[in-house]
This record gives C-alpha cells, sequence and structure tokens, in this order.
C-alpha cells in the first residue's frame, strides 16, 4: 500500500468518529489532531526520496525531488495534468511530478496535512476545516468566483418547488466540502436552519447512486458531477450558488514546501495561467481533452467549461474577508471547535 493509501486508511476511522456537527470538545479535537500528527510522522519515514520512473522527462538535468500534487475530477490542476506541460516546466528545476486524485476537497486536504501532497487545489470550505484542524497550510492563489458551478439538485419527478420545501428532508452532500457553506448560506436564506433538515454526508459517487435510487431528497454538489446529473438522470436545479456564495477554487500548498521553494510554486502558477488561457480560447478542445479521462460526454463538459471562471489570481484582502466570513459562519454553527484568523494561511 502506498504512503497515501495509508495515510487515507488512518484518517477514515477518526473522520468515522469526528461529526462536524457536534465537535464541540476541545479535549476531543486536542486527541484527533494528536493522532493526525502521530500518522504524519510515521508516514513521513516510509515516504520516496526519488523521483518515480518516468515522472520527469529526459534531459541533462535529470530530477531528483518529486512534487507531490493532488487534484480532483475537475479544475485546473486537473486540465493541466491532461495537457502536460508542467513536468517539462519543472525538470529544469529538479523536480518531478506526481499526481494524486481525490474524490472532493477535505480528503485532499487530509493528505495535504500528513505530508502526503505538498499542493492540490479546493473549493472554499476545505481550508477552513483543515486550518481549524491545525494543517500547515497556505493560500497560494485563487480562481475567479463561479457561483453557478454547483447547486441543490432535486430529482425530476420531485414536488419540492423551494429550498423551503427542504424541512424535514434528507439531504446530500460531500462533508466540509465547498457546497457545505452553499448548503448553510441557501437555508438560512429561506428562513430555515440546519436542525430543519437532515443533513446526509456522502463523497459525490455515492451521493449520486443516493439521490438516484431516491434515499434523499436532494443533492448538493459541484460541477462536473452537477451537469452530469443534469444530462444524465434529468436532475434540476432547486438552487445554484447565484446572489448567495462566491464559490472560488483555491490553490494550497504546504507552509514548508512553498516557503522554501518559491521557483517551483512561480513555475506552477505559470503553467496554471497559461492553462487558464488555454481553456477560455479552446472550450470544445478542453471538453474533448477530458471528456475520456472524465467519463463524460462532450456536450456536458462543454456546459460545465461555459459555467466556471478562469484566471489565476493573487490571494487579496476580499477574498481573504470572504474565507474569513465563513469561517467565522462554521463557528457559530459549531462546525469548528474554534475561531480561526483566515489571514494566518496567506502565504
Amino acid at each position: 500500500m502506498t504512503g497515501l493509501g495509508r495515510s487515507m486508511g488512518g484518517f477514515r476511522w477518526i473522520e468515522s468518529v469526528l461529526s462536524f456537527w457536534g465537535r464541540r470538545s476541545q479535549r476531543l479535537f486536542s486527541i484527533l489532531f494528536a493522532l493526525g500528527l502521530g500518522l504524519s510522522l510515521s508516514l513521513a519515514a516510509c515516504s520516496p526520496s526519488e523521483a518515480p520512473s518516468g515522472s520527469a522527462s529526459s534531459g541533462t538535468s535529470p530530477a531528483t525531488q518529486t512534487i507531490n500534487i493532488g487534484y480532483q475530477k475537475f479544475g485546473t490542476l486537473n486540465i493541466l495534468k491532461a495537457r502536460g506541460g508542467l513536468e517539462e516546466r519543472l525538470q529544469p528545476l529538479g523536480f518531478a511530478v506526481q499526481w494524486t486524485e481525490f474524490p472532493a476537497g477535505p480528503q485532499l486536504l487530509e493528505a495535504l496535512n500528513v505530508g502526503s501532497i505538498v499542493f492540490g487545489h479546493t473549493g472554499e470550505a476545505p481550508p477552513i476545516f483543515a486550518q481549524a484542524a491545525g494543517a500547515p497550510l497556505v493560500y497560494i492563489s485563487n480562481e475567479p468566483a463561479s457561483p453557478a458551478s454547483e447547486a441543490i439538485l432535486i430529482p425530476k419527478d420531485s414536488q419540492i418547488q423551494s429550498v423551503a420545501d427542504l424541512r424535514g428532508k434528507r439531504v446530500v452532500l460531500n462533508k466540509g466540502s465547498n457546497v457545505h457553506y452553499l448548503l448553510v448560506k441557501a437555508i438560512e436564506d429561506a428562513g430555515l436552519q440546519l436542525s430543519d433538515i437532515e443533513v446526509v454526508f456522502l463523497p459525490p459517487a455515492d451521493a449520486r447512486a443516493a439521490f438516484e435510487q431516491g434515499s434523499v431528497d436532494a443533492w448538493v454538489i459541484w460541477d462536473p458531477f452537477f451537469a452530469a446529473a443534469e444530462d444524465a438522470i434529468g436532475a434540476k436545479v432547486l438552487r445554484d450558488g447565484e446572489g448567495l456564495v462566491a464559490n472560488r477554487e483555491f490553490y494550497l500548498g504546504s507552509r514548508d514546501f512553498a516557503s522554501q521553494n518559491p521557483e517551483v510554486v512561480e513555475a506552477l502558477l505559470t503553467e496554471i495561467q497559461a492553462v487558464d488561457q488555454w481553456s477560455v480560447e479552446n472550450p470544445t478542445e478542453l471538453a474533448e481533452l477530458l471528456s475520456p479521462e472524465l467519463g463524460i460526454e462532450v456536450p456536458t463538459l462543454e456546459k460545465v467549461v461555459q459555467r466556471r471562471k478562469y484566471g489565476a489570481e493573487p490571494i487579496t484582502d476580499e477574498v481573504i474577508a470572504d474565507q474569513q466570513e465563513i469561517a467565522d459562519t462554521f463557528h457559530e454553527l459549531g462546525l469548528i471547535p474554534e475561531k480561526i484568523n483566515v489571514q494566518d494561511a496567506k502565504l
């Protein structure tokens, strides 16, 4: 089993104990974080020190280190991986690239916390939970807001007409992900409280299965899962993020790696910006590139591409303020154990 497999296995049993809805005990939080730190130290001894064969292109300066990058089903890093080019850019700096896919942001940041990856991307909420748990992360950059790229979905034959109709219903989402905050804001806007609904936590693939089987009444999800559910099973949008959330994609790194390797971070951002520009100019080619990898039809991916905004940007005071609002909201709801200062995680 790889170091990542061991780390994620270790964290699954922690997650089964840990509930964001009832995590009020500071003592419990401290114990769980200590366990995570212990996993980090044990895994560090098992991490490979040499670049994997084939990770870098051939040249006169062979890679001597590996940058472990986490990515999700869709996002600029997924496009960067599919397009290639990063390996060539980093090879003169002595780095090869190891890519690892994650089902969602919380799982990706668990891997960053234990040192299995040093760079990755998530939505707005995962870094809030990770910072609250003591993860050594820093915000490096962000994509523009894309509020229409996530939504609360209902089955095509559902009688639910508004978010207010979710009272007493079962709503499924990935715990700690960006859509967690969307649900909070949508419920609040509808005059409800989270206690008025039953929240079910499942990763995207399991959530879709529950949604299709009718065991839940609504699904809060992001693209490309969102668009795939619309096109494949006729899911209807009850409410998307417009007017409620920003829904930014963040690039995050481990503090040690980012501070010790500024030239690698700069190269990463340069390649990300180039891929973003290519994506804007070639939406159909982008959909065709990703379709085989994602297993999603080209027309569906074209919809995803058109809903999303592109262009990596510096982390501004406005972005930090938006993240702080999310953090404060989660603290007030008891979803994180104590207040955090998001500014502390800025590179």
